[in-house]
């Protein structure tokens, strides 16, 4: 009788571990991917770079002569980049445009010197992340004019919300930043052989004062054209304001933060 329970026995211990098994398909199991392995979707500005377009022209009658590097990004898809460069162009073009105007309807008939001339530069000033700030320089002589003229325009720009910075924006609403932005320039400009008493109401903490300004690692850079702050053989004069400055008014979670070392 026990030799004829044993093959029962077997059968339904292999019965018990067949149905434990997993079941087998025609398909292979599809792999499990490995996150790890994926590259991250680069931020827009790990990815492009600020290029630049030559521009010249020249004119006889009058004599002019225009030259200008006009900034623009590239290594992204071009429609994320297409604000950014349109400003980008558009803000040298309305230096160029009206300097030509000018020059074709003021010039003298007789040239009293070489004629007139524009240059137009840029500088990227500070880059981090998604934000760029950048920075024109841009000098302008008219033929007969005692001296050339020199100005300058900041572009600070968040490609991420895809729009330009305000200044306000990097600090606490309802602070008093203007005033301490002021009070650290007015220190400064004091210690300068650049007649500044006598110009002291271009650094006071107005909006119209400070429309000038950049980012980079080493602090907020404030730019006074010249005749602002000093007299012209002075020249423009430029305050680097460190973080360490502005800590007490600026905002933790702006776009500050991610120039600081």
């Amino acid at each position: 009788m026990k030799h004829r329970l044993i093959p029962f026995a077997l059968v339904l211990l292999l019965a018990t571990l067949a149905c434990n098994l997993p079941m087998q398909t025609g398909e292979p199991a599809a792999a499990t991917p490995d996150v790890s392995t994926v590259p991250p979707t680069p931020r827009l500005s790990e990815v492009i770079t600020i290029n630049s377009e030559p521009f010249s022209e020249e004119g006889k009658d009058p004599i002019y002569s225009i030259t200008a590097q006009i900034p623009y990004a590239e290594g992204a898809d071009p429609t994320r980049l297409a604000n950014f460069n349109t400003l980008l162009k558009k803000t040298a073009e309305e230096q160029i445009i009206p300097f030509r105007d000018s020059v074709l309807t003021l010039a003298p008939v007789q040239p009293i010197s070489a004629g007139s001339s524009l240059s137009l530069k840029y500088t990227v000033i500070g880059q981090a992340l998604d934000y760029w700030s950048i920075k024109y320089e841009i000098d302008a002589y008219f033929d007969g004019a005692a001296h050339p003229g020199h100005t300058s325009i900041t572009i600070n720009y968040d490609l991420d919300r895809d729009r330009p910075l305000t200044l306000d924006e990097l600090f606490l609403p309802g602070s008093n930043y203007l005033q301490v932005i002021a009070d650290y320039c007015k220190a400064e400009l004091t210690k300068r052989d650049i007649a500044f008493e006598g110009f002291s109401a271009g650094a006071e903490p107005l909006p119209e004062n400070y429309t000038r300004w950049n980012m980079s690692n080493e602090g907020l850079v404030i730019t006074f054209d010249e005749y602002q702050v000093a007299p012209y053989a002075a020249g423009p004069q430029v305050v680097v304001l460190p973080f360490s400055a502005l800590q007490s008014v600026s905002d933790p979670n702006s776009i500050l933060s991610f120039f600081v070392k």
